[in-house]
């Protein structure tokens, strides 16, 4: 006899969702995967191929196969090494691109639905070679722009051979997909003048506010604020990943030009690759007003986004288009300011216009960055009604609810 619950998954539509990272990997694409996969499980059957986690997680050793929350979740084999060596960074992304191949066309059927993300690059190809092959149709969710990010982080000049070769292959990728799905509009704009004359529906749903778990908070109860003792001077936050896209050199010149002013201080939280230069930059320039601590886990946002006054947001030049820093969306929710190195029109500078928190900047321009700290500081009493103008934005536009209901129409 089968059961109600059998019935009900089988008249669903089966969902695939391919991501390297997922449950219980906590990092950004991790989390975001794996709340969508679990908020469309009333509407869709939903799978999940991912790998073992690497990242936050890293040295879990996760079931290869597990039901959770509702999503039926098979785990890869790949290997683990160190994915701050380009090399064996490589490595992981080829073993892990195999094992998710051979499970794809094991695994699909005709007519099931396939959402994959674009982290790593290689990912998303994989998985549209075996939709195809078993008759599945894949629709494409854009975290990075490939290959722009590595063009604006200096890793590939914009005409060479690879990058042609990139956009080439993309193409094609874009040719066959169902649908693509971007986080941000400027990424619109940019993924629309690279599908050209395809005729590939394209939907902007942004990431979300972790509403449940950021909030505002006084600073005079932040414990780490206290720890660090600066709860009495102007606090300028920057919380999330020092990598190459990341413009922090302009915020460390910035803060050697204010030395002398000692009610300014920065604080700088996360990991990446520019971190030991920005530790070694904070030594030798002896910046005194400046603190680097080590990443904490997102379990902790609450005490580290609310341990300021305002926080960064921080691109380099040649980002418009390429990517969105999902942080900022709990930054809104912890009703923080923003100040913002991005580019003109860039969907972090649109957020910030038309929520009216903060101020926005072009990369590379630390002199403008200080003007632009001056300013926020002389209107620090107008720091409260921007949070509350960011918590608000955070609980009617940018929510995990209103992400789903986009997620659910556009698959």
């Amino acid at each position: 006899m089968t059961s109600k619950s059998q019935t009900t998954s089988e008249q669903k539509n089966r969902l695939w969702v391919i991501s390297e990272l997922y449950y219980p990997e906590e990092t950004s694409t991790g989390y975001y995967l794996t709340r969508i996969a679990e908020g469309l499980t009333d509407k869709f059957d939903v799978k999940v191929i991912s790998g073992q986690p690497n990242y936050s997680a890293r040295g879990t050793i996760a079931p290869k196969r597990e039901e959770h929350k509702g999503v039926e979740i098979f785990r890869v084999a790949g290997t683990r090494l160190d994915k701050n060596v380009v090399v064996f960074r490589l490595i992981n992304m080829v073993t892990l691109s195999t094992s998710v191949f051979w499970n794809a066309i094991r695994r699909f059927a005709a007519g099931d639905r396939v959402l994959v993300v674009t982290n790593p690059p290689t990912m998303p190809f994989i998985v549209a070679l075996a939709s195809l092959f078993r008759g599945a149709s894949y629709t494409l969710l854009i975290h990075d722009n490939y290959p722009e990010i590595l063009i604006a982080a200096k890793k590939m000049r914009q005409r060479s051979f690879a990058a042609r070769s990139i956009a080439y292959f993309n193409r094609w990728l874009y040719k066959y997909a169902a649908k693509i799905i971007v986080v941000g509009r400027d990424m619109e704009e940019l993924v629309e003048r690279k599908t050209e004359g395809l005729d590939i529906p394209i939907v902007t749903i942004p990431n979300w506010a972790e509403l449940e778990s950021v909030s505002p908070e006084e600073k005079q109860y932040n414990p780490l604020l206290a720890e660090l003792g600066i709860g009495d001077k102007f606090v300028f936050l920057y919380a999330g990943n020092m990598g190459h896209p990341n413009d922090l050199e302009s915020i460390v010149d910035c803060a050697e030009k204010l030395l002398w002013d000692k009610q300014i201080h920065f604080v700088f939280l996360g990991t990446g690759v520019k971190r030991r230069w920005l530790t070694e930059q904070v030594k030798s320039r002896l910046l005194s007003n400046v603190t680097v601590l080590e990443p904490r886990p997102r379990s902790e946002q609450q005490v580290f986004l609310n341990a300021c006054d305002v926080a960064f947001v921080s691109l380099v030049n040649k980002m418009h288009g390429v990517s969105m820093p999902s942080r900022t969306y709990n930054i809104l929710a912890a009703g923080k300011p923003i100040v913002a190195l991005t580019e003109e029109n860039s969907e972090i500078a649109r957020v910030i216009t038309e929520e009216q928190v903060g101020w926005s900047i072009r990369p590379g321009d630390p002199e403008g960055l200080l003007k632009t700290i001056e300013v926020a500081v002389d209107k620090c009493h107008e720091w409260k009604s921007m949070g509350e103008r960011a918590r608000m934005a955070a609980e009617t536009k940018y929510s995990l609810k209103t992400a789903l209901e986009k997620y659910r129409n556009a698959l």
